[in-house]
């Protein structure tokens, strides 16, 4: 995600590398290359041109101020707030107040909306503790509600469909019946998606609007197509004036212009970002949090959040225990895999972390990467799993065989599992460094969460 812009952008402060000050020369060098950066990233001209004639004049007067402050330094520090600005300012929740709330999902045929639909779904049962109804109003595609009832199940919301009914409004009006006589707070609306902007699909979504007036109204798009959503984004936007703007397949090939432009053109902010299949992989938007990453700063309180998410308290107090007790085993390990697995695509939280964006650039990483360990603690007993200090040649021999790997990749894992064992063991004893493969992971991910928040 962004990697192209974030390398350019790079390069434009590396034009002030060495310099002892900012001057009008070589700011005017580096706003041309992040001007050119933002163009590349297909970012309209004119925005791009606005958002550097910014940048230069806050250099130009910065750079009489504040003149201790490293010339690379400030300018990223300059970009990083106007870019925060650019893409929303501050985050933006959804609106899910009403007796039910009622969400109309919109969009183009293909952008996302019926997965992205599921995933809202799923955000708000887990994390709002909502009890939210999908609507399958989607009543040309059969495949939109056969998907919708898929999702459903796989989360365990219910869908409201009538397959022998053809009027999308009527089905939306008797889903927010239904709702309220089924206790649901939350009525998730999936409508219709052409593939292009015509006047049938604004007239019948304008329509369900209308009908059923709802709460919040959102908009997805998919951020592949670069400046040609954000058209779309504000040709909607200019007939059913939208609330929000979902983001979809942040996690493809995405140059950032959509993500860049939107909230520029159409004075909607982005709410969520959504990545993946998966119906954990959605996001809400913090436009100071994207900078960072944009910048390659990494977003290290999305990670915590995630981890704090997936990380359950009893367990993570039966980990603290056997860690400070050096008695953490294969089994653990294992766990501890599951969860990093459970969070989502391994390759974006690397990106997470701020260095590892540039570490991980051009490597296939994906979490498959861990099936190699996995296939060596499977090739193991139930007591060798459990009482890593047993292992023997004899044992490693056996273990190898089973899993089709040699001994020496068998010693490798064994060795660097007990430096990571002895390396949690030692850091368990320190105060406020819990946060590690688990060890007090909550706890410590709440205290980092929280300063980092702070700041």
């Amino acid at each position: 995600m962004f990697e192209s812009l974030s390398e350019r952008l790079e390069g434009a402060f590396k034009t002030l590398k060495g310099e002892n000050k900012l001057t009008e020369i070589n700011i005017a060098e580096s706003v041309k290359e992040i001007r050119r950066a933002l163009v590349a990233a297909d970012v309209n001209y004119k925005i791009a041109k606005e958002f550097t004639d910014t940048v230069k004049d806050k250099a130009l007067g910065s750079a009489n101020e504040l003149k201790n402050v490293k010339p690379g330094e400030l300018m990223v520090k300059i970009v990083h707030d106007e870019l925060v600005q650019l893409i929303g300012g501050t985050t933006q929740e959804i609106n899910i107040k009403g007796k039910p709330a009622v969400i109309l999902i919109s969009g183009l045929q293909g952008s996302g909306k019926t997965t992205f639909s599921g995933k809202l779904a799923y955000y708000l049962k887990t994390e709002k503790k909502k009890s939210p109804l999908l609507v399958a109003c989607d009543v040309y595609r059969p495949a939109a509600i056969n998907q919708l009832g898929v999702l459903g199940q796989q989360i365990n919301v219910p869908v409201y469909k009538e397959e022998d009914n053809k009027n999308p409004v009527q089905i939306a009006l008797k889903s927010i019946a239904h709702a309220q006589a089924h206790n649901h707070d939350v009525v998730i609306v999936d409508t219709a998606g052409r593939l292009s902007v015509d006047e049938e699909m604004m007239k019948e979504i304008a329509n369900i609007k209308e009908a059923i007036l709802p709460q919040e109204t959102l908009f997805v798009v998919d951020s592949m197509t670069g400046q040609d959503a954000v058209n779309t984004a504000k040709a909607f936007n200019d007939r059913i004036n939208y609330d929000g703007v979902v983001l979809t397949k942040l996690d493809g090939d995405t140059r950032g212009g959509a993500a860049l432009s939107i909230k520029y053109t159409v004075g909607k902010p982005i709410k969520f970002v959504s990545t993946g299949e998966k119906m954990n992989t959605l996001d809400v938007f913090h436009p100071d949090r994207m900078a960072n990453r944009i910048l390659g700063m990494g977003d290290i309180v999305s990670f915590v959040e995630l981890a704090e998410r997936q990380f359950d308290d009893e367990q993570v107090k039966k980990l603290e225990k056997k860690i400070k007790k050096n008695k953490f085993d294969f089994n653990d390990f294992l766990d501890q895999i599951n969860q990093i697995r459970r969070m989502g695509d391994l390759k974006s939280l690397m990106n997470m972390i701020p260095g590892f964006s540039k570490m991980t650039k051009g490597l296939d990483i994906d979490n498959s990467a861990f099936s190699k360990v996995e296939s060596i603690i499977f090739s193991m007993t139930p007591q060798e799993r459990a009482n890593p200090e047993i292992m023997n040649i004899s044992r490693k021999n056996r273990i190898a065989k089973g899993c089709g790997q040699n001994l020496d990749e068998i010693n490798r894992f064994i060795k660097t599992f007990e430096q990571m064992k002895n390396m949690m063991h030692q850091m368990s004893k320190m105060p406020d460094m819990g946060m590690m493969a688990g060890g007090g992971a909550r706890g410590s991910a709440r205290k980092m969460g929280g300063r980092l928040k702070r700041r």
